[in-house]
């Protein structure tokens, strides 16, 4: 789970991100962070539409090369522990 000290961060600089919830990219929600709470983070998508995502899915900066949530060798390091 990503730590609410990142989370502000990204709100905070409107940074774009991507929410990876599998294996496959066209299910990826890009957006900005825009709230959250201790099951769930609220991403604005570019055309305008909230959605309402686990916080327990990936999220990364949009710019960085996309995490494969299924190759263990690419998962974060919080999540190899």
């Amino acid at each position: 789970m990503m730590p609410e000290e990142e989370l502000d961060g990204y709100r905070q600089s409107g940074e774009k991100v991507r929410v990876i919830r599998d294996g496959i990219r066209e299910n990826d929600v890009r957006g900005i962070v825009i709230a959250w709470d201790d099951e769930h983070v609220l991403i604005r998508r570019p055309n305008r539409n909230v959605a309402k995502l686990s916080r327990s899915y990936i999220i990364q900066p949009s710019k960085d090369p996309r995490i494969d949530p299924l190759e263990p060798s690419q998962a974060p390091e919080s999540e190899q522990e």
